[in-house]
């Protein structure tokens, strides 16, 4: 009977979302919210509660996350990342952290507790890609100069989006609140997406790309599926959420050739799960709950709209170049939120740390929000034209003169190809610097899995830490010398262009060759004390730890060329899966 009455819950869920798509789509609303009122007609909330079963929903519910996240990642090449630029991905950061900050405050004039107002903050601060590209599409504005900006700042918002989620997991499983505990968190989360693309970019595109030729789609999507849940297991494993493994799985198995193959196969099976997915969030809204949160829903969807209008608005005004009405009509089209705020809002109600009225003030925020933004959209020039008229006479000159001097400031001839020098060195080093530190903190996780999967190998506890450290130590050599390579290149060049003869006579070349070995060596410095914090667990006794410094060293001396080859080799291998052109597969 209880395979029945799963039958039975499944079947009223699937005909409804069905029933509810064909309606919304014909009315031209968001389907989203059509398979959440879905959810509260067949939920407990009505005379006639037709499901039986609804923890089980919402555990097959999960999936659609799950799919959802890989998807995302799916789409989210690191190509678009490269092309992104990190002038956008800026603006993004500034008004996700303005609209976190607002959340946070407006509930805390409401009286909510720290964890109720961070996730009210979680919930206001991500605008919905799919209602913003529904509008573009549907008023035809595709093709406008403001909308790659826009496009760019959704995709920029939706990495965002994973971090914060693995930040609300660990809140709502009961972690601290605190500031220096959530930058625990994304440093480590750093860490692990780092070494996870590495390993899996030299690894699944090729492995997913031999799949796919034996030309059997059913081995390709359970494949693919079985990367997704993999790679989520791993990251839950880790400490982690399993959306930012799934994701991490689609950003890796976008990079292979077969991708666009498993977009076309996952993409229905995401679809019938999402749904699901939605309808169990409207299981959890109470009708009456929704009416009784209206004044404070109304209130709150005027401070996204203001806030994410001026925020996104000021945001690709400041740092991505744009002009005024450009930054006016993104503001605008960002002003709402959506589907990733469902997902917050039902993290925290499940977990239960948060009020539950939260949901239901998120979806008539989102309801108020979707019904008002073809309207200001439609309206922008209006509401520039009013805002001109506003403005101090100040404010504008400041503006106008801002906008001059940003553009006198981007690299041209000779300052391109050293700014672009300088990036390329400095985010060579930054990788291999997160990669060491990866290698030594999977080290001090394996310390800790061995007693507890492994309790039969007969290793002292110093003989153990010994052990992982030096194949940590040696795991992590070609990665030092690229650093210390890269960072000695860095430093001559800082030479060259900080040190001029014409201020410095004849001490300029004593001075530059100060100067180029003190960037290596303190880059080697700060390697070191980040390999100590992350390493502490795993650290031997002084006297083997010295001896392994002394190994370490002569190996590094002796075997410098090939480690260098091997380097080289992941560096291209790399290079060809992220630079490989765009062909139809």
């Amino acid at each position: 009977m209880h395979g029945l009455g799963f039958v039975r819950d499944l079947a009223f869920v699937m005909l409804g979302a069905g029933v509810i798509t064909v309606l919304f789509h014909r009315l031209r609303l968001p389907v989203l919210l059509g398979y959440i009122l879905a959810g509260v007609l067949i939920g407990p909330h009505t005379p006639w509660r037709l499901l039986t079963d609804q923890k089980t929903m919402r555990d097959i519910a999960d999936l659609g996350v799950l799919l959802l996240m890989f998807t995302l990642g799916l789409d989210f090449s690191l190509r678009k990342l490269r092309a992104l630029g990190a002038r956008v991905f800026l603006a993004a950061v500034a008004e996700v952290a303005l609209m976190l900050w607002l959340g946070i405050e407006a509930g805390r004039l409401a009286g909510w507790s720290p964890r109720d107002a961070l996730f009210l903050g979680g919930v206001v601060c991500l605008s919905s890609t799919m209602i913003a590209l529904r509008n573009l599409n549907d008023r035809g504005l595709r093709k406008e100069s403001f909308a790659p900006m826009l496009v760019g700042l959704l995709i920029s918002e939706e990495v965002l989006t994973v971090l914060l989620l693995t930040v609300l997991s660990v809140v709502a499983a009961g972690g601290e609140v605190a500031p220096d505990a959530a930058l625990s968190v994304l440093g480590r989360m750093a860490i692990f997406v780092v070494a996870a693309l590495i390993a899996g970019l030299l690894l699944l595109p090729r492995l997913l790309d031999s799949i796919a030729a034996f030309g059997r789609e059913e081995m390709l999507l359970v494949a693919a599926l079985g990367v997704c849940f993999g790679a989520s297991l791993l990251a839950e494993s880790a400490g982690f959420s399993i959306a930012l493994g799934a994701f991490l799985a689609g950003v890796v198995a976008a990079e292979a050739h077969c991708a666009p193959r498993i977009v076309r196969l996952v993409q229905p099976v995401r679809d019938m799960f999402a749904a699901i997915f939605f309808v169990a969030i409207g299981l959890l809204l109470d009708p009456g709950a929704l009416w009784a949160m209206a004044l404070p829903a109304l209130g709150l969807a005027l401070l996204v709209i203001v806030g994410k209008t001026f925020a996104c608005g000021a945001g690709v005004f400041l740092f991505g170049g744009a002009n005024a009405g450009a930054s006016l009509r993104i503001g605008l089209s960002m002003a709402q939120i959506g589907e990733f705020s469902f997902v917050i809002a039902s993290l925290g109600i499940l977990s239960g740390g948060v009020d539950p009225s939260l949901y239901p003030l998120a979806v008539g925020t989102s309801i108020l929000c979707m019904a008002l933004m073809p309207l200001l959209t439609g309206k922008w020039r209006a509401i520039g034209q009013g805002l001109y008229a506003v403005a101090p006479r100040s404010l504008l000159a400041l503006t106008s003169g801002y906008s001059e001097w940003l553009a006198q400031l981007r690299p041209s001839g000779d300052n391109l190809v050293i700014a672009r020098m300088l990036r390329r060195f400095l985010w060579h080093i930054g990788v291999n610097v997160l990669l060491v530190c990866a290698v030594f903190a999977g080290g001090a996780w394996l310390q800790n899995m061995i007693p507890r999967f492994w309790p039969q190998l007969a290793l002292s506890e110093n003989a153990r830490r010994s052990a992982i450290w030096a194949a940590a130590l040696f795991l992590s050599l070609p990665m030092l010398i690229a650093t210390y390579r890269k960072a000695d290149a860095l430093g001559m060049l800082l030479a060259e262009l900080g040190i001029r003869e014409s201020v410095h006579g004849e001490r300029t070349d004593a001075l530059r060759r100060v100067l180029a070995k003190l960037v290596p060596l303190a880059a080697l410095l700060g390697l070191a004390l980040l390999v100590n914090v992350l390493g502490a667990a795993i650290l031997p006794p002084r006297g083997v730890l010295l001896a392994l410094l002394v190994i370490g060293a002569a190996t590094a001396w002796f075997l410098w060329n090939a480690l260098v080859r091997v380097h080289a080799r992941m560096q291209a291998a790399l290079r060809d899966l992220v630079d490989k052109p765009d062909q139809a597969k």
